[in-house]
């Protein structure tokens, strides 16, 4: 094989090779004398992000010459089936698992995966290209075993089973191979960590399947202290008293959950070999090419389609909304940027969002630097030729090499396109005209790689001339960036504390499950998410359980949703997922139907009587604060207001919701105690019943050393609410008790609840309106003459300065960040069957959405609005807020809006 040839299969495998060569940094030495080529080859030893290296491997060929035969013969022999042709094509065995006759006889002839594509269709001959990448994969590792013949069968053990890897044959390899090859044991153990070995606990979530209690208890029992799979199922009939019959609901889930999907047999597993993260982009595709081979990639390991998806799509300027989607899944935008050496005028950013700030890209852009310095900047889709740039605009060029590499975030910028007025005047200032390709000049090139001035769009290089203007970054900080956890952990800020008298990280570490096998992307243990399904077809998808084995499970299709409708406003047409307004109120277009806040718009036909008197409330209805308690446990500031959203007479009772006690009569059972769970449902139907409490069992016991803390109504703290229970205590509020909440001291929130304290607002993800009793209708529309509020005294803002929100419905301005978010009833009902007929909650939202919150100086509240929108609130949290952390929220809510 040549060595052009090398260099190309190296990019055509990068995804798969780049965690076999990142064990294996020996090549880098051949380019010892060649320090540039060194340095980024020493780079990939320590990157482990799969975007960071693919976009390193592509442009490695610039940095190490062809000409440089031992590195990339070197490189080379550590890829899948690379250079292999003596022992045979590891495909070679697969080839009758092959569906079409003609297929199959190509891929006896063939000596390469590559000389049966044309004729071995991927979508259709699943099964063989599952074999093959397996022997691929097998093909690498036990070549490490040399002549160690045990060491080599054992290996070959591992790939060769059409089932996981046992525990017995990956203790055999790690006896056998420990002390003939380190290369070998890593190389399989990362294979073997891709299929962790099923445990009994992974099929927990069956026992809920079981129609007796006793047998849910004994199941769960069962499942925790047993090990093999004949005295599980012994147990079970006994315990259980049936046979295991298929249309039982247990036996169906767990015999079904038994055998775990594997490599060579994907079909039993709806996330295989997907990227679901990246599967969720490619209905943001405009072109259908673009969105085939979106699916491709992202549900497929290492073809070519990569370098072709690039080329097509990259830089198609009608595929914004689709690779700006795929850069958030590959390398999604954090807040703060610090600690760089070369690109320092990047430092000391904590409100701005950046998707690539690290060690790896600031030493990339100085080498992109010394690289440029030869005269020519090689890009995806050309080669332009520039002036000694060392002398020519010289801080312009770092700026650029820093933006590329550090990629700050813009609302809908990919985080790889400079603004173009920036390209023109450097190429103008700086390009070598005398070796300009005929016919091309600055704006032609920069039409192509930065065709956008819009600021939202692109990256302005004069933002980053000049050092941050801020200096005590520490007022805002971020526990998550770097991540300091596992692979197969998410990051979130500790917002518990810490137990009395001991130390604790500002962080927590949580399992949680790749979207897909193929996937980088985490979303944390317990979660249902939606993914789309594996057809590809637009608008079909299932919601999967991210399961105690670290993968999605128990999945369930959805109803497929037409997003091809669209939404016929007048003249124009508005396409699935598009939001606008109409008159004031807020709208989205969802497959072909209208979903609007029930917002009152004063009418142009109005006479200026009727518009002052206009109150905005929904269906004209006074101003009054006479509340009402919805059987969703919401509040209406009037029955006129419930009546109007939506709610009969005898679905509303008067009163606030809070102050309606629901364990009283008692609905629970005698050896059960009843709780208050005051929730505002999005789903109301008889069938998901909005209940305000919960009967729970009295608690055995309780595990001290869990951190959640409660406050008693005695202004007592425990540690979690389990052990508030046990000691038989009423709850005020979660978190730590404060001093400032010892005393009852009444506050509005932005819901119209009155709480009893703000830690009890704060408890209930509310943020607090004004001090005393609710009394008072807030501004709902900014067309609003007059409302109750005029003799609310207001409380100061938090932080003098500040660019304040009114928050629909409340009477006082806020320092906060504000997002509205429009939601649909059919779709939460079908949601709440998914979830075991739970009904979705505000709070189920909120609890989401605090996850990405990634600075512990901010914290989120929200509510549903008498509009029938989620308003979510980002607030500083700090007893007296800097003008920085104020200005913190601001800037990621108006990234979440966009």
């Amino acid at each position: 094989m040549c060595v052009r040839s090398q260099i190309t299969f190296l990019l055509l495998a990068c995804n798969f090779c780049a965690f076999v060569y990142a064990q294996d940094p020996s090549c880098c030495h051949h380019a010892a004398e060649f320090s540039q080529c060194r340095e980024a080859c020493d780079q990939l030893t320590s990157i482990r992000s799969e975007s960071h290296l693919r976009f390193l491997y592509q442009r490695l060929p610039s940095y190490c010459p062809e000409s440089m035969n031992e590195l990339w013969i070197c490189i080379n022999s550590t890829l899948p089936g690379a250079s292999r042709k003596s022992d045979g094509w590891v495909g070679l065995g697969c080839c009758e698992l092959a569906i079409s006759a003609e297929c199959r006889r190509e891929c006896k002839q063939a000596s390469s995966k590559n000389d049966i594509i044309k004729v071995c269709k991927k979508d259709t001959e699943k099964p063989l290209y599952n074999c093959i990448t397996k022997n691929e994969m097998g093909s690498v590792c036990c070549s490490y075993a040399g002549r160690h013949t045990n060491c080599r069968e054992y290996c070959q053990a591992i790939f060769r089973t059409d089932s996981s890897p046992t525990v017995s044959q990956i203790n055999a390899v790690n006896q056998y191979c420990q002390s003939i090859s380190p290369q070998l044991i890593s190389c399989v153990a990362n294979y073997t960590k891709s299929y962790p070995t099923r445990s009994p606990i992974d099929s927990l979530y069956c026992c809920d399947r079981a129609e007796e209690a006793h047998c849910q208890t004994a199941c769960k029992r069962i499942l925790r202290t047993m090990t093999t799979e004949n005295e599980i199922m012994e147990s079970l009939i006994a315990e259980c008293g049936s046979q295991p019959l298929p249309q039982d609901p247990l036996w169906q889930c767990f015999l079904g959950s038994v055998h775990l999907p594997t490599k060579s047999n994907p079909e039993t597993s709806p996330t295989a070999k997907m990227d679901c993260a990246k599967l969720h982009c490619c209905s943001k595709a405009n072109t259908s090419l673009c969105r085939d081979m979106c699916h491709e990639i992202s549900t497929n390991w290492g073809t070519q389609t990569w370098q072709e998806f690039d080329q097509l799509c990259e830089y198609n300027n009608v595929e914004t909304d689709l690779i700006t989607c795929l850069a958030d899944v590959r390398e999604p935008c954090q807040l703060g940027c610090k600690d760089l050496t070369y690109c320092t005028n990047f430092n000391n950013r904590p409100t701005e969002l950046f998707r690539s700030c690290n060690i790896q890209s600031d030493q990339g852009a100085l080498n992109d630097i010394k690289l440029w310095s030869n005269g020519t900047i090689r890009m995806p889709l050309m080669n332009i030729p520039v002036l000694d740039i060392r002398k020519c605009q010289p801080e312009m060029w770092k700026a650029v090499a820093c933006a590329l590499q550090i990629k700050p975030c813009y609302s809908r910028s990919r985080g790889s396109v400079i603004c173009k007025s920036d390209c023109v005047d450097i190429l103008t200032h700086c390009g070598d005209f005398t070796r300009f390709p005929e016919g091309q000049t600055p704006e032609r090139i920069c039409d192509l790689l930065s065709p956008t001035d819009d600021p939202e769009r692109c990256i302005p290089l004069h933002r980053y001339l000049t050092p941050s203007p801020f200096e005590n970054i520490e007022e805002v900080i971020h526990p998550c960036n770097p991540n300091p956890c596992l692979s197969n952990h998410l990051c979130e800020v500790n917002r518990k504390g810490c137990h009395p008298g001991q130390d604790c990280l500002p962080y927590f570490c949580v399992p949680g499950c790749k979207l897909g096998e193929a996937s980088e992307f985490l979303v944390h243990m317990e979660a249902r998410i939606q993914v789309p399904m594996r057809s590809g077809q637009l608008g079909c998808y299932e919601v999967c359980t991210c399961g105690q084995s670290g993968r999605l499970e128990n999945c369930a299709e959805m109803p497929c949703i037409d997003t091809t409708k669209t939404c016929i406003m007048g003249e124009q047409r508005k396409s699935h997922g598009e939001s606008f307004k109409v008159d004031c109120r807020l709208c989205s277009c969802y497959a072909g139907e209208f979903i609007c806040s029930s917002r009152q718009c004063p009418s142009i036909e109005h006479s200026d009587e009727d518009r002052r008197l206009f109150v905005g409330l929904p269906c004209g209805c006074a101003d009054h604060f006479v509340p009402v308690c919805a059987r969703n446990g919401r509040t209406y500031p009037s029955a006129c207001v419930a009546r109007c959203v939506g709610f009969q007479d005898n679905q509303f009772k008067f009163g606030s919701c809070r102050s309606t006690e629901p364990c009283s009569p008692n609905p629970c059972q005698r050896n059960q105690r009843c709780i208050p769970k005051r929730r505002v449902c999005l789903t109301t139907t008889k069938d998901y019943p909005c209940l305000q409490y919960e009967c729970v069992s009295r608690p055995s016991g309780c595990d001290p050393n869990q951190l959640d803390p409660a406050c008693d109504t005695d202004n007592m703290e425990h540690a979690n609410l389990c052990l508030l229970y046990q000691r038989g205590k009423t709850l005020a509020y979660m978190g730590h008790c404060q001093d400032a909440c010892r005393v009852r001291q009444e506050v509005c929130g932005h819901n119209g609840e009155t709480y009893s304290t703000v830690c009890e607002a704060f408890s209930d993800r509310v943020a607090v309106d004004y001090h005393g009793l609710c009394h008072a209708v807030g501004a709902v529309s900014e067309f609003m003459a007059d409302s109750g509020c005029n003799a609310v005294p207001c409380p100061p803002l938090s932080t003098p300065g500040c660019n304040p929100v009114t928050p629909p419905g409340a009477c006082c301005p806020v320092c906060a960040g504000m997002l509205q978010i429009l939601w649909n009833k059919q779709q939460m009902d079908l949601f709440a069957r998914l979830n075991r007929n739970q009904p979705v909650t505000v709070h189920d939202i909120l609890r989401i959405l605090r996850l990405h919150i990634s600075v512990p100086q901010c914290d989120i509240f929200g509510y549903l609005s008498i509009d029938s929108e989620i308003v979510v609130l980002i607030v500083p949290v700090d007893q007296q807020p800097t003008p920085l952390q104020s200005l913190g929220p601001i800037t990621v809510c108006h990234t979440c809006s966009s």
